[in-house]
């Protein structure tokens, strides 16, 4: 299905051919219809399948035909990160580009500057509002800005929110706007909190679910089972050759970022850290380096696993089992874009043995298991079947682990 069958207003539809969208994805042919008659929706669907375009176009189609209150916000996209806020907000701006549609950026990590730019972006009526949790309710708390006449509620990648403990702050945003208004939520996974937060702010949604598609053909997928210990010496070893390799680490926590960080600087490599502890300015520059290759290995949190877009990428590291299948699926998704080829390899310790064989069985085939060297020391045998101490992400006892929100 090509996008010129939605019969788009004609400043929206320029907008989609200036920026050479032609063909719909699956999610994009499914939820724009749904959208563009009225219904609430719960999208599924991971990360790089165009869910962003999916609910923008629709809800941009719907404002530029005016009728909406002037000098007011009409539409709040909520997103986990600044880093997916700031994309949203460029795809905002390039599908309204011909139209009079205005937005503004809220996120934290700024200084007072950017506040006073946000608040004052407020209050001049922006038609859209793309923030994350803390800051909007930071606005709110001040009175800056007046939700009350919001058409649209657009929660983007509600399960990573949620996964870092917005369900509060999700529901006092919503107390703030009014009950009739079309909310869409897109998810990449549907955990039973996703349904619970579905059911107290969504009125008879229609469900639009895409199955997690298994990584890309031209992702070469490896580990190594290993202790704890043999992790670091292993990853020295894959540098040796003196390659200059553009490489993401994927780890647990924010602590373990910092202290990975710290071990490959001593080792001399060429490394950075992302993680929520750093402002805006130091995440922008970061990226910044990374993506002009100052830096060669970026460290980092599941924070860039989701929604951004750095299509060179040579190889993913999991220094830990991710805890879900659909997250290895997102962490190892950063590279092989744009028809290049990459390299996957992730980091079997005994305690993450039975997770990592759940990501096996979720992508119906073994991953291969690199042997070795004995330079480094005897390694546990693969038997995850027979493990009891951890499975996919829950003790011993069978209660979820949970991940503390200070780990992100």
């Amino acid at each position: 299905m090509t996008f010129d069958e939605f019969d788009f207003e004609p400043g929206i539809q320029d907008a989609v051919d200036a920026m050479n969208f032609k063909e719909c994805t699956p999610i994009q042919e499914k939820a724009i219809p749904v959208i563009m008659e009225g219904n609430d929706i719960i999208g599924v669907a991971q990360t790089g399948t165009g869910k962003t375009a999916a609910y923008l176009l629709p809800v941009l189609n719907s404002m530029s035909r005016g009728g909406y209150p002037d000098n007011a916000v009409n539409c709040v996209i909520m997103a986990p990160t600044r880093e997916l806020a700031q994309q949203i907000d460029q795809q905002v701006q390039g599908f309204s580009y011909f139209s009079s549609l205005s937005s503004v950026a809220v996120y934290g990590g700024n200084d007072g500057v950017r506040f006073e730019t946000e608040k004052r972006g407020m209050a001049m009526g922006a038609d859209i509002l793309i923030a994350t949790p803390g800051r909007l309710i930071s606005h709110l708390s001040l009175g800056n800005c007046d939700l009350s006449k919001v058409s649209f509620f657009i929660l983007d990648e509600a399960d990573r929110m949620l996964d870092m403990g917005f369900f509060d702050d999700i529901m006092l945003i919503v107390s703030h706007l009014p009950k009739q208004r079309q909310t869409l939520l897109f998810s990449a996974t549907m955990p039973n909190e996703i349904l619970r937060l579905a059911n107290n702010i969504l009125h008879n949604p229609v469900e639009v679910k895409l199955a997690v598609s298994k990584p890309a053909d031209k992702i070469l997928q490896a580990a190594y089972v290993c202790y704890d210990t043999q992790k670091v010496p292993i990853i020295r070893s894959l540098f040796e050759d003196g390659k200059d390799r553009r490489v993401l680490v994927f780890v647990s926590s924010k602590l373990k970022v910092k202290e990975i960080t710290k071990t490959f600087l001593r080792l001399g490599m060429n490394v950075g850290e992302m993680h929520s502890d750093l402002d805006q300015a130091q995440r922008d520059e970061i990226m910044y380096r990374y993506r002009a290759g100052k830096i060669n290995v970026l460290v980092a949190t599941d924070i860039v696993s989701r929604g951004i877009d750095i299509d060179d990428i040579d190889l993913v590291i999991n220094f830990d089992v991710p805890r879900e299948a659909e997250d290895y699926v997102h962490r190892i998704g950063r590279t092989a874009r744009a028809g290049s080829d990459g390299c996957a390899i992730t980091f079997v310790s005994p305690d993450d043995q039975n997770a990592f064989y759940s990501i096996e069985t979720f992508l119906g085939k073994p991953i291969y298991k690199i042997p070795v060297l004995s330079e480094f020391g005897p390694t546990p045998p693969y038997s995850p079947r027979t493990s009891t101490r951890r499975c996919h992400g829950k003790k011993r006892n069978g209660k979820s682990s949970g991940t503390e929100r200070s780990g992100r």
